[in-house]
């Protein structure tokens, strides 16, 4: 396996352009598994190469181990744990787990069921009986986004305020070259600013003050690792409050249009509801939420499938490529919910695999199997849909469905 340098393939994928369909670009991308670009950085989009850089205790999560930072990463005093290494990721991801997972809270997520299936029961009430809906602003994304503002003692009212911060961080990370990087990042950088502030008010409510949502219980336990410093609650605070909703509002929508785009799977859903366990799993390896992750740093030369990287260079891992790999995955662009040994990289894999997972699991099958039930013979308005403008978090923007048709 030889290095080259495919600046035009990588701009191709990233380019508005190619965000309804890119999996042929990465069937191409993948004829070269570590592609040096002109900036001196490495895309990486097999699998087997992916899985072992996730696992590789030579790379870091923290962007100021790059030879050349990312721009307003000096700014990050205190980042989320998602952006450190161990043993500093491992004592703040070991004290925010306390309170989100097992051991020592095993049953979150299975507790939240009934107002999980409330919440989504609730919504499909509001457009029961509506000819057209969309189901991003219908459902997608006000399901997740009253989930995670319950969890985390956010208040729902305030969700037009946090949007837009939301927004603007989001697209801080895109890497659409036709607008302005530096405006973007700036946006960015101030949205960061303003999330923190509001969220650092809430904190400074809940201490002295114990309650049931995470806020409450982050800013008062004195665990075996001690208690996290405002800091570190606010950066996780922040981490949660956004990946808490943007990767499982593109999961529900990509799963709803992969299923109307399959309506034997669709029917099959229907009549066998214990089929979404596999099917959402299938649908993390072939229409996963996060397709890129933008920045990883060698800390020191490592070698990846013959090619040297050298320390503090800039990798970018390319993990819905790496779950479309036919070495890996007979078949891979079939969407099949039977499909044996699925271990996708749709959640990542190694430490940094997401934290909220399981949580977003049981959302998004509780959705469509909701949705299959509920919805009267639904039928895409368009396809392809109109799809978010970011290459790294990719969805549909909306995807209107008609119901009650022939």
């Amino acid at each position: 396996m030889t290095t080259t340098e495919t600046p035009d393939m990588l701009r191709r994928i990233l380019d508005y352009s190619s965000r309804a369909d890119p999996y042929p670009l990465y069937a191409e991308l993948r004829r070269t598994p570590v592609a040096r670009q002109a900036d001196g950085s490495y895309v990486i989009s097999t699998y087997r190469e992916i899985a072992d850089i996730l696992h590789n205790p030579q790379l870091s999560s923290d962007t100021r181990n790059l030879s050349h930072p990312t721009a307003g990463a000096e700014e990050q005093t205190k980042p989320a744990f998602i952006n450190l290494d161990p043993p500093e990721h491992d004592r703040l991801r070991r004290m925010a787990m306390r309170h989100f997972g097992p051991p020592h809270t095993p049953g979150l997520v299975a507790g939240m069921e009934p107002s999980l299936t409330a919440t989504v029961s609730s919504l499909i009430d509001d457009f029961a009986d509506k000819e057209q809906i969309d189901i991003v602003d219908d459902f997608a994304y006000p399901f997740p986004v009253t989930v995670i503002c319950h969890l985390l003692g956010v208040p729902r009212e305030d969700e037009p305020k946090f949007h837009l911060w939301v927004d603007d961080i989001v697209n801080s990370i895109d890497y659409d070259p036709k607008t302005d990087p530096k405006e973007k990042m700036d946006k960015g950088l101030q949205a960061r600013k303003d999330l923190r502030q509001y969220l650092g008010g809430l904190l400074e409510q809940r201490h002295g003050r114990p309650g049931d949502d995470l806020l409450s219980r982050l800013a008062n336990d004195d665990g075996p690792d001690g208690r996290m410093t405002d800091e570190e609650i606010v950066a996780t605070a922040n981490l949660l409050l956004i990946a808490g909703h943007e990767t499982t509002v593109n999961l529900i929508t990509n799963g709803m249009l992969t299923l109307l785009r399959h309506p034997q799977v669709l029917q099959r859903l229907r009549d066998e509801p214990d089929l979404v366990v596999p099917l959402v799993e299938e649908l993390l390896r072939y229409e996963p939420p996060v397709h890129i992750i933008p920045w990883r740093a060698a800390y020191s030369d490592i070698t990846v499938a013959d090619t040297v990287v050298p320390k503090g260079s800039q990798i970018m891992l390319m993990l819905a490529s790496g779950s479309r790999d036919p070495d890996r995955f007979h078949d891979p662009d079939r969407f099949d919910p039977d499909r044996r040994d699925n271990q996708h990289l749709g959640f990542g894999s190694g430490i940094h695999l997401c934290f909220g997972g399981p949580l977003a699991r049981r959302e998004t099958q509780i959705a469509l199997t909701e949705l299959v039930r509920r919805l009267d013979r639904p039928s895409l308005v368009a396809d392809p849909p109109p799809y978010r403008r970011s290459p790294v978090l990719r969805g549909p923007i909306h995807l209107h469905v008609e119901q009650g048709g022939e």
